[in-house]
């Protein structure tokens, strides 16, 4: 039981690090633009390679 009081805590501070994180992802603009990375990949801005 003595371990419970010991975890409960660190479960609760590690998850309010991984809310703040979320928070701050979402505030920081990680999210806005879902479809352009996924067609970046896809186009070619190399030109012709000169040797």
């Amino acid at each position: 039981m003595s371990h419970l009081l010991f975890l409960i805590p660190i479960a609760l501070f590690l998850g309010l690090i991984g809310l703040a994180a979320f928070y701050w992802s979402l505030k920081s603009g990680q999210y806005n633009d879902l479809e352009g990375a996924a067609h970046r990949i896809l186009e070619d801005d190399d030109g012709p390679v000169e040797d």
